[in-house]
């Protein structure tokens, strides 16, 4: 019965957009406390061998799943003894086994204490009761990302570790680490600090975060992140036993991470790596995406850099966004359908728009990142309003020619969740091949 009122609620909401090529779904909160929180930050995920399987997740402990490619869902709350506390992050491993990540609130130790690891057979079937590296006292873990081997389904795991979250403190410091699991999420390495380097704890440009782990073809670690040294790779090529020496630079991360949005509350630019596995021309490159202002404060753009040599040597970047309105493009996200190597960003866009009104863009690239498609799948425009929160990112999966952006909107100070679907050969119809 609970089913059959989530989805009639849902049909209320379901339907095709006017002003975009593509229908757009709107995600059930799965009660009021979900709608007061606002349904931010997301996370999705397409099942590697059966599309017509997706999950999706947001903030503070939200979880959809839909067996319809998408077209209608079930929602229900996350649930752990360990506290859910946002920073949700999916993924299928090979089996199609499904992990749901995400920060911890444990009443008998203290806040964002461990990164929880909770895993489920299917998507509609019961979630485990969870695992997490091992806890380094009080000291804060957060913002992390995870990523599947598919050659032997190990997980990697890699974020910020806070001595104390947003302390001023000059003696507490950020630092990024690694752990993995060889059992499907059983159990977890302890934690190793793979940054040389480390940064403040205010949460801010100078605080090393976005660690973004990615595979290469023959079973290398690689992550990125920015901060104080601006954008930088770690490497393993043993499974995250060792790691280079220190960081490596790749680029000058132009004004910082930290970026001021007219309009949000905050806005970070971190960066978002891939590794092309592929069978394609570009099987082995890595692609980096990020957002920053280089172009002046005004002028927010999303941004792409790849490496052809594992990460030694990095190509000048190349702007995603094609516009030129000198506007913001904001909270950018990349994947890559390992089917065919096309890569696929997901971003806000205000190029259409003298004040803050938002629209949201596809951005397409099937040659390496040379050139660009766009598409606008927002119906219509909204305007956020910074007395409300509304995260600090989008997401987006893409698998066998299905690509499912997920993102958030906010109409008068209220935020609400949309899956858009999008399917390859309909983009190639819209530009004629």
């Amino acid at each position: 019965m609970k089913n059959l009122l989530i989805l009639a609620f849902l049909g209320l909401f379901t339907f095709s957009f006017s002003q975009s090529d593509f229908k757009s779904v709107q995600l059930p909160p799965s009660n009021k406390m979900a709608q007061f929180y606002g349904q931010s930050e997301p996370a999705i995920a397409i099942h590697p061998t059966n599309q017509k399987i997706i999950a999706a997740a947001c903030i503070l402990k939200e979880y959809y799943y839909s067996m319809d490619g998408g077209k209608t869902w079930t929602s229900k709350a996350m649930k752990s003894k360990y506290g859910v506390w946002g920073d949700p992050v999916l993924t299928f491993d090979t089996t199609g086994r499904l992990y749901y990540f995400h920060l911890a609130n444990y009443k008998k130790t203290s806040w964002i204490d461990r990164i929880v690891c909770q895993t489920a057979e299917n998507v509609d079937s019961k979630f485990n009761k969870g695992t997490f590296p091992k806890p380094n006292g009080t000291k804060a873990q957060d913002k992390h990302w995870t990523v599947v081997n598919p050659m032997n389904n190990e997980i990697y795991m890699s974020w910020t570790q806070f001595d104390k979250y947003a302390s001023t403190v000059s003696t507490d410091s950020s630092i990024i680490v690694f752990s993995k699991s060889s059992d499907q999420g059983k159990t977890w390495s302890n934690p190793i600090r793979i940054s040389k380097f480390a940064g403040d704890c205010i949460d801010g440009d100078n605080t090393v975060e976005g660690a973004v782990p990615a595979v290469g073809p023959n079973g290398e670690i690689f992550i990125t992140w920015s901060g104080p040294h601006g954008l930088v790779m770690q490497k393993s090529v043993d499974g995250g036993k060792t790691w280079l020496a220190e960081e490596q630079f790749i680029h000058v991360h132009s004004g910082g991470w930290d970026l001021e949005i007219p309009g949000l509350q905050r806005a970070n630019g971190l960066p978002i790596l891939v590794s092309d596995l592929s069978n394609g021309s570009n099987r082995g490159t890595l692609y980096l995406n990020w957002c920053d202002q280089k172009n002046g404060a005004g002028d927010t753009d999303s941004w792409l850099s790849s490496s052809k040599d594992g990460g030694k040597t990095w190509s000048d970047p190349v702007r995603v966004n094609q516009d030129d309105s000198n506007k913001h493009q904001f909270f950018t996200w990349m994947t890559i359908d390992q089917s065919n190597g096309n890569l696929y960003f997901v971003y806000y866009d205000r190029r259409n728009y003298n004040d803050n009104q938002t629209d949201v863009y596809l951005s397409t690239s099937r040659d390496g990142g040379l050139t660009f498609s766009e598409n606008r799948i927002s119906n219509k425009a909204f305007k956020p309003s910074d007395d409300v929160f509304f995260g600090d990112y989008l997401n987006i999966s893409a698998v066998n020619g299905v690509i499912r952006p997920i993102w958030p909107r906010m109409d008068n100070g209220h935020i609400t969740l949309w899956v858009t679907l999008i399917e390859e050969s309909d983009l190639l119809k819209l530009i004629g091949q």
